[in-house]
């Protein structure tokens, strides 16, 4: 897989990626990150900007995979509700917790998903205005806006192959 600090950018890697999938189309919107083995247990996570993220299997502080799928979930509908209402006021308290059930019978996944949204803002008209949006937008991210939890909750197939 290509360093992507190496690369010079968002150009050379599409033209890196062309030349080792030659044919393969990308949609609109695609999206990718490269994951690499760090050591026993360990992995790192590049996104096509250059960020990173180390991910193991619990045994030490670093994110187990389910965990970066509920940070994702928290994530996503976090920007959402925040970039709605924020234009209205700041919020003096943002704190957003997701949480599920690993079940480890009928194949490995994770059920009863849920995320808990803990939102205030100051008095006054703007934080008024800012309050009274909140249900609304998290609705809103969960049935159309958030990626992530949309793709989970509609179930998407994920192809797996060998290179």
């Amino acid at each position: 897989m290509t360093d992507v600090t190496a690369t010079g950018g968002q150009d050379a890697r599409d033209r890196d990626e062309q030349a080792r999938f030659p044919g393969r189309r990308r949609a609109e919107g695609y999206r990718q990150v490269s994951l690499t083995r760090t050591g026993a247990g360990t992995f790192e996570a590049v996104n096509a900007r250059g960020g990173r993220v180390p991910m193991g299997t619990g045994t030490s502080e670093d994110f187990t995979p389910v965990e970066l799928l509920l940070a994702a979930i928290a994530g996503c509908s976090s920007v959402d509700v925040d970039m709605l209402t924020a234009r209205r006021a700041e919020p003096a308290t943002f704190e957003v917790e997701c949480s599920g059930v690993k079940v480890d019978d009928e194949g490995h996944h994770l059920t009863d998903i849920q995320v808990s949204f803990t939102v205030r803002f100051p008095e006054g008209e703007d934080g008024d205005k800012a309050r009274a949006m909140v249900p609304r937008v998290i609705e809103a991210s969960r049935d159309r806006l958030c990626t992530v939890s949309r793709t989970v909750a509609l179930g998407t197939p994920v192809a797996m192959r060998q290179e």
